[in-house]
């Protein structure tokens, strides 16, 4: 960029990573809306609170509340709310923090543009069928779209594209603390966190 200009800093993400003694990396959820995103990526950030990790979560929907309050629901819209959330999971990662991201997130192209800009990231795909969000509408948003009232909700007039490789995919039919107990073990298996 024109009269721009990167300012270097003596403290590095090595230097917070030594501090906090603990290697960031981003967790990042994905799935259709009421596909149980935000309540297992709640229950993560609990257990590693648990175990003395320091941990940020950024929800869709919280972001939407300041962040992203500006953006609409159209795919250029989804577009940048996603870029602006990598940005800001880029900085997280810097700190030092351990980052959990809960966002529909529906385009393959804009969850590899994450991947690409952080270098430690877990995709994971919460794989619920769209009638089970459907029977789960916990928002009450497919009622609305399926009657005409809102336009643009995922799976039902805008589309979901399903990762094709992500790092850990969990079943609806699973429960929380067998999902979460998953998640945890990986990070465990990868060296993320300690037993």
């Amino acid at each position: 960029m024109k009269n721009i200009i990167w300012h270097n800093h003596k403290i590095k993400q090595k230097d917070r990573v030594k501090l906090l003694n603990q290697k960031p990396v981003l967790i990042w959820f994905t799935g259709l809306s009421g596909s149980g995103k935000s309540t297992i990526a709640n229950e993560v950030e609990v257990e590693l609170y648990k175990r003395g990790y320091l941990t940020y979560l950024l929800d869709g929907d919280n972001i939407r509340h300041g962040l992203n309050k500006d953006l609409g629901f159209d795919n250029k819209s989804r577009v940048e709310n996603i870029r602006r959330i990598a940005e800001v999971t880029k900085l997280f990662l810097d700190s030092g923090v351990i980052t959990i991201s809960a966002f529909i997130s529906p385009f393959k192209s804009e969850r590899e543009f994450v991947r690409n800009l952080t270098k430690d990231f877990i995709e994971v795909f919460v794989d619920t069928p769209i009638e089970e969000c459907i029977k789960r509408d916990p928002k009450g948003l497919y009622k609305k779209a399926l009657n005409k009232e809102i336009k643009s909700l995922t799976g039902i007039d805008s589309p979901y594209e399903k990762p094709d490789n992500p790092e850990i995919i969990l079943s609806y039919q699973d429960n929380i603390e067998y999902s979460v107990q998953r998640i945890i073990n990986y990070l465990i298996e990868k060296g993320y966190i300690n037993e």
